[in-house]
């Protein structure tokens, strides 16, 4: 089929890559503007950008969907579908409908629970067993259309949002895939969300980063899973220079009580308000991130110190 691709970050290269090799032409990459990135703050294009660039496929980068201009040259593609993944603009109906066959959406939940902007983040911050990925056909309203297609893959208890990600990236691919051959064969079959069990995966905020030891141990080591790496939940390391900043990137769940915040043993062990968790891998301020031992020789944290 003839193809318009839009989206984003790493999650959708993999599936624009797998609707290439399946075959399809696509005609034109959409994606977001390039943005300043690292410490040049030099202006970079996004992964699906550069993936594209690398092919030869042309690439439009619209600050705005709505635009009228945009939309005529959308429509100009004579398509026969778009496909939409982690793009990170609303479409208007005109786009939604200039395709042939209309606009499909590869989404990294089971709807209707997550939809919206941080449905792996959410996911395991929730404390969620499974999750999954589905393909939709796109409507005006947000993850709301009827799916086409799903699986299903289980949360591991060390799981983070980094590895998540990557295991549904490559599932989602091979779905987005093999669904995108039945439309082609007019063998997709589409069904309606369920009425219930509806949740949003709003942004993550870096406000919600910072690590209240207060809370239970189940809930601590679920952030620390669900925002690792980015944007990472910290905490404040007392020195004989003041405090210093640290991201907490992995931790499992442990036997030990004290004062919320209290390091409980010479190897990361930290009370939490029920509980406490072990933190496996950190990243101090301004260096590299490390498991725990390594960051134990060069900054040894002693029992009895409290984090803030």
């Amino acid at each position: 089929m003839r193809i318009a691709f839009l989206g984003t970050p790493d999650f959708a290269v993999a599936a624009l890559a797998a609707l290439v090799e399946a075959g399809h032409e696509v005609v034109c990459v959409y994606s977001q503007p390039p943005a300043r990135r690292g410490r040049g703050q030099t202006l970079k294009p996004s992964p699906v950008h550069a993936y594209a660039q690398e092919r030869g496929i042309p690439v439009r980068t619209p600050v705005s969907m709505r635009d009228p201009a945009e939309i005529e040259a959308f429509a100009a593609l004579q398509i026969d579908a778009g496909v939409v993944v982690a793009f990170g603009q609303i479409l208007p109906a005109a786009v939604l409908d200039a395709p042939r066959l209309g606009c499909f959406n590869l989404h990294a939940s089971l709807l209707p629970r997550w939809r919206g902007a941080a449905p792996i983040q959410r996911a395991i911050m929730a404390g969620d067993e499974v999750t999954g990925v589905e393909v939709m056909q796109m409507t005006e309203g947000l993850d709301e259309g009827p799916v086409l297609a799903s699986e299903t893959v289980r949360i591991d208890a060390l799981e983070t949002a980094s590895t998540l990600h990557d295991r549904l990236a490559a599932v989602g691919a091979a779905l987005l895939a093999r669904t995108m051959a039945a439309v082609e064969r007019g063998e997709a079959t589409a069904t309606p969300q369920a009425e219930e069990g509806l949740t949003y995966a709003k942004k993550i905020r870096a406000k919600e980063a910072r690590i209240a030891w207060t809370k239970p141990a189940v809930e601590v080591d679920r952030k620390i899973r669900g925002l690792s790496p980015f944007p990472g939940a910290w905490f404040e390391l007392p020195t004989d220079k003041g405090p210093v900043r640290v991201k907490a990137l992995l931790s499992r769940l442990e036997d030990g009580q004290g004062a919320p915040g209290q390091v409980l043993d010479d190897a990361l062990l930290i009370a939490c308000g029920e509980g406490a968790v072990r933190l496996l891998r950190v990243q101090r301020e301004g260096k590299g991130p490390q498991d725990a031992e390594t960051f134990l020789r060069g900054a040894p944290v002693a029992a009895g110190i409290g984090l803030a």
